[in-house]
């Protein structure tokens, strides 16, 4: 086949099946037409598997190939534990409701071809399932309930439609409350006809054991957790001290002054800081970490690398992307320790604008490792005894300070939206209960660090953007108009405004709307509504900018020790310094990165999810301790079921509507209001209010509070 990328390959075959002149063909047939070549021919098979998996042609029952019903269109199914769904479509910002008697045999989170039904009254679009094209859930976990000589799992997952029923035979010797893995055997029929079945694989342990909690959700993820041997084992072999023969070619920074910036707990240090000024230049350093030297492309490593994607924090417990080894040893930029580096060196003049810059590969030594509490300590509290400790370093720091204002002054005047939420650590004792949870700010430690990764993340991305280099790019696209026309309509209900316009909405005019409710009480919920409105981020082969930025190029450079795009992109980087980027490696690298940035974008969202899980869950455990005590809360959610309540510490439970005393209440879509019908009394989003735990359930990773109105006290 001709040198085309995967998708432009995908796009022809598709393209070719449409034309008149089309008749069905098996593969052998497709190959002679697209004269492809016989070591060509499994990428063939590969294009048209995912072509089927896709829903953009079926095979008829002799194997050949044909474009799909036009009436036909291709989602991912999610289910209801009450029996229906609702189907997902790529780039739709409106899913279909599937009704309990058009589910057939599709299970949560398969991949489904189906029909749309038009739209039913009250406005939602309607579907049926056709045909199942990919599962999407090959094993549950949850807790084992034993009866008599079978069982069933209780699924973990409340979009689960049902539990899983486990013969005789098959319970691996599970008892009652053990929490378990549990492989899927038949998939029964949709909605709740027909219970599927499954055979347990593995135990986890009881559901009161310290740990199993965090393992269920690491398990029903589908997150790796040990390393094959092979891997650790080549780990080993590479993880060799820094020699003279791996400085030879490299700029020699060791005598640069330089520091690591990090959180107390942190144990692998990607990044170092450096910075000099000079007749009113800032020449600032960034230095990441060579991951790429000891991890090879294509090595047993690189693989195990590529399907983790990314390391996963939980409260308890890091699931790395690489071994210890690696991530905590020779990669680590431990101080006084001789280190491979990728440095991006950076002449910056006092607007903030980068006026020169230099990517090389550098050999550094980080004369300190500092702590952002350390850092904080001298820059905003002017602690005498942190100063006396870092004295040398203080007035680079200070200089660092300086610079970080000075970028994101820059940054703002541009339309760079900035969040200033207040995130959440969750403090576990030895046995995994949760002793505290408190809401930290970041501050000014933490906020230089970001600005000059920033700055470096744009700087590659640049770079490497007019060497038209093939290159994974860090994206955001432009929101939706519906959705920002909704956050409008939302804000005016506290006296706030969006300019309109008929044009993509711009930054900047989110981050204008930001920086007049910093400071009042509904900054938070506004905040995240604008933050709900936007689209996720992801990872692509085309530079089509970063609408959060507010900015034309930007990729992910600073991090590849926990991220697999910045391995990525280190290598390319690597390859195009020492000038080997030729035409076939260029090639190379087109054919592989359209799945490097998939893979990457859907285990970034595996992790989130999978953290958000795990927050939920000890959120509820905590609040456990505290049935029938009373809190100060916000109003965080209003919807026709009840009030989302968002206490100091982060903790968000639910108000149901029929909790309310003394009124029935009503839901009032367009003001994010509930209203009594005879006292008028009405709750908005933003409001205080005074709430009692009446339940917690780590189980379901729910809270569930009731309202304290003035009526009652």
């Amino acid at each position: 086949m001709e040198n085309k990328t995967w998708n432009e390959r995908k796009k022809m075959i598709c393209e070719l099946v449409e034309e008149e002149f089309y008749v069905p063909m098996k593969e052998k047939e497709l190959a002679v037409l697209l004269q492809v070549e016989p070591s060509e021919r499994e990428e063939l098979r590969l294009l048209l598997k995912e072509l089927l998996e896709e829903g953009r042609l079926e095979q008829t029952k002799r194997g050949k190939y044909v474009k799909p019903e036009s009436t036909l269109l291709t989602g991912t199914f999610i289910s209801n534990k009450k029996g229906f769904g609702f189907i997902e479509v790529e780039g739709q910002s409106e899913d279909y409701y599937v009704g309990e008697a058009h589910v057939k045999d599709a299970f949560h989170l398969d991949r489904v071809q189906f029909r749309p039904l038009g739209r039913r009254q009250g406005g939602r679009m309607e579907a049926e399932v056709v045909k199942v094209l990919q599962r999407g859930m090959r094993q549950v976990v949850g807790t084992y309930q034993k009866s008599r000589s079978f069982g069933f799992v209780v699924p973990d997952n409340a979009k689960v439609a049902s539990d899983l029923f486990i013969p005789e035979g098959c319970s691996k010797g599970a008892v009652d409350g053990h929490k378990v893995v549990a492989e899927i055997t038949d998939y029964g029929t949709g909605g709740r006809r027909q219970s599927p079945e499954g055979r347990i694989t593995e135990i986890l342990g009881h559901i009161n054991d310290p740990g199993v909690d965090i393992l269920s959700v690491v398990k029903a993820f589908d997150i790796p957790t040990e390393f094959p041997e092979r891997v650790l084992s080549q780990a080993e072999r590479v993880a060799a001290a820094v020699s003279e023969s791996d400085i030879a070619f490299r700029e020699d920074l060791r005598g640069l002054t330089m520091v690591t910036i990090d959180g107390e707990d942190a144990k692998d240090l990607d990044d170092a800081v450096s910075l000099v000024k000079e007749n009113g230049m800032y020449y600032l350093g960034v230095h990441i970490a060579d991951v790429s030297n000891y991890v090879q492309e294509n090595s047993a490593l690189d693989r195990e690398a590529l399907q983790r994607g990314t390391s996963v924090y939980l409260v308890d417990r890091v699931i790395p992307m690489l071994p210890h080894t690696l991530s905590n040893g020779i990669c680590s930029l431990n101080a006084g320790e001789n280190r491979l580096a990728l440095s991006c060196l950076m002449q910056i003049d006092d607007g903030g604008t980068v006026v020169d810059y230099q990517i090389k590969e550098t050999v550094i030594n980080v004369n300190r490792r500092m702590s952002y509490t350390s850092v904080r300590k001298i820059l905003e509290d002017g602690d005498e005894a942190e100063r006396r400790e870092y004295e040398a370093l203080v007035p680079m720091l200070e200089q660092m300070q300086e610079l970080s204002r000075l970028l994101r002054k820059k940054r703002s005047g541009r339309g760079s939206i900035d969040f200033g939420f207040a995130e959440s650590k969750i403090l576990v004792d030895s046995q995994g209960k949760v002793t505290e949870i408190k809401s930290y700010e970041r501050n000014v430690a933490t906020k230089l660090i970001e600005d000059f990764m920033l700055l470096a993340n744009e700087t590659v991305a640049q770079h490497f953007y007019w060497l038209e280099a093939p290159f994974v790019y860090r994206t955001h696209e432009n929101p939706d108009k519906e959705k920002i026309q909704k956050l409008s309509a939302f804000i005016r209900n506290f006296g706030y405004y969006l300019k309109s316009s008929k044009e993509e909405p711009h930054p900047k005019e989110l981050q204008k709307l930001l920086g007049k409710v910093e400071g009042t009480k509904e900054e938070a919920l506004i905040s995240r509504m604008v933050l709900r409105s936007m689209k996720q981020a992801k990872y692509t082969t085309e530079c089509t900018g970063h609408f959060g930025l507010a900015c034309r190029y930007y990729c992910h450079f600073t991090s590849p020790i926990r991220r697999y795009p910045d391995l990525q992109i280190h290598r390319i980087i690597k390859e195009q310094l020492r000038g080997r980027l030729t035409r076939e490696r260029m090639e190379h690298y087109r054919g592989i990165l359209e799945q490097v940035c998939k893979q990457s974008s859907d285990t970034e969202r595996r992790a989130d999810e999978a953290e958000r899980e795990v927050e939920k869950l000890k959120k509820a455990e905590y609040m456990e301790q505290f049935i029938g005590e009373a809190f100060t809360g916000v109003i965080s959610g209003v919807t026709d079921w009840g009030l989302y309540v968002e206490l100091e510490n982060t903790v968000e439970g639910l108000v149901h509507v029929s909790t309310i005393p003394y009124d029935y209440y009503y839901f009032d879509e367009s003001a994010y209001e509930m209203i009594g019908k005879e006292s008028g009394r009405s709750f908005k989003l933003g409001d205080t209010v005074r709430v009692r735990v009446k339940a917690a359930d780590k189980l379901t990773k729910t809270v569930d509070f009731e309202l304290e109105l003035e009526d009652e006290m």
